[in-house]
């Protein structure tokens, strides 16, 4: 529900109290005889129902004194039952049955008797009483009235608080499913992925073994290999670990920590490479941190894929709010015309996105390819 829905009927029953006064004090000065004490009763009994929200039944029972005196006193007719009748509205929506048939039957039975009092003619005591009767007909049509709204309110809210619910309900199940999908794309990885690396690193460990044992030199490669498959298993477990967990574990990624790591690897595998630290290093935001990391890493990867013979320069700028990070290589890269992003690219082109960064990529004029990404960190952390 809305502000403007919620506020509307509040101003509504704040104005009809004043307005009702307003119409009872003109009626007043056009009656003879009205003393200073009906004048006050009418403002009393009028502007009383403005606390009917917050204490109905004692603002009713204020309202009918006065109203009462009033129409004991003055005789004004019908006008003087409506701010009773204001009251037996508010307070029947509020809850209460009791109260307002009590007040309801003592206006009506006081205002009655002072009225027959004042004729003895037959005609005259005829119309009083009906008179009397109308207003009971709208003093009962006012308490159905009340009733029904009452209704309607319970039944608006039991429909938001459904909706509510069912909005809940939705974000539990899709939050259920997605933790369901997580830990079914956990148990691929290790089935799959796990077994295959772990060969891989055996078979390789076993090897040098070999070579070192019977006193050969280890070949780079296969140092290379060795150390890659280790670094492999580190990053799939961390992965495993974050897919299931329910919040990420920001300690187990990679970071720029890791660089001098990450370049001694691509060295060992025969890619030189080097790197170049521009302003002062400083922690950074943790997904920054591993976007960085990332980013280089794959970077390197396409350079030895794709580059042939080639030297890798990285480039990490730490700006006042942003990371630049910029891998070029010397290779044989060359812009195509039908050139279609792989995977890697793509991935790339996601985290930077998901940071609100910036992400070039490339041929060089002289020569090469070049990755260039801009990524905010929003000032030191």
């Amino acid at each position: 529900m809305s502000f403007a829905h919620r506020w509307r009927p509040i101003a509504a029953e704040a104005a009809l109290p004043p307005a009702a006064a307003v119409l009872l004090l003109v009626s007043a000065l056009s009656s003879p005889g009205t003393s200073a004490l009906d004048y006050a009763a009418v403002l009393a009994g009028s502007l009383s129902l403005l606390l009917v929200r917050r204490a109905p039944v004692p603002a009713l029972a204020v309202s009918t004194a006065c109203m009462l005196v009033y129409a004991v006193h003055a005789l004004p007719g019908p006008p003087a039952a409506f701010p009773v009748m204001l009251g037996v509205f508010a307070t029947v929506r509020a809850g209460h049955r009791l109260a307002p048939a009590i007040a309801a039957a003592a206006f009506l039975g006081g205002s009655l008797a002072a009225q027959l009092t004042t004729v003895t003619d037959r005609s005259d005591q005829a119309a009083v009483v009906q008179g009397t009767t109308l207003l009971l007909g709208w003093f009962v049509a006012s308490g159905v009235a009340a009733t029904v709204s009452r209704h309607r309110q319970a039944y608006l809210l039991q429909a938001e608080e459904r909706a509510a619910e069912a909005v809940r309900t939705r974000e539990e199940m899709a939050l259920r499913r997605a933790g369901e999908e997580r830990l079914r794309i956990a148990r691929e990885l290790h089935d799959s992925l796990t077994h295959s690396i772990s060969i891989i690193k055996v078979q390789a460990g076993v090897a040098v073994h070999l070579a070192r044992k019977r006193g050969e030199e280890v070949p780079a490669a296969l140092v290379a290999i060795q150390e890659a498959s280790g670094d492999a298993m580190r990053e799939l477990r961390a992965t495993l670990e974050v897919l299931r967990s329910q919040e990420p574990d920001d300690s187990s990624g990679s970071g720029l920590d890791r660089l001098d790591d990450l370049l001694e690897r691509a060295r060992a595998a025969g890619l030189p490479a080097g790197v170049t630290i521009i302003g002062t290093r400083r922690p950074l935001p943790a997904e920054v941190d591993r976007a960085a990391y990332r980013i280089v890493q794959e970077a390197l990867t396409n350079v030895s894929r794709h580059a042939g013979d080639a030297i890798a320069s990285v480039r990490i700028d730490y700006g006042a709010d942003e990371l630049v990070v910029q891998v070029d290589d010397d290779g044989r890269a060359r812009e195509e015309p039908a050139h279609v992003p792989g995977v890697g690219l793509l991935g790339m082109r996601e985290r930077v996105a998901a940071l609100g960064g910036r992400l070039r990529a490339g041929a060089r004029p002289e020569g090469g390819f070049t990755i260039r990404a801009e990524l905010p960190t929003g000032g030191a952390e």
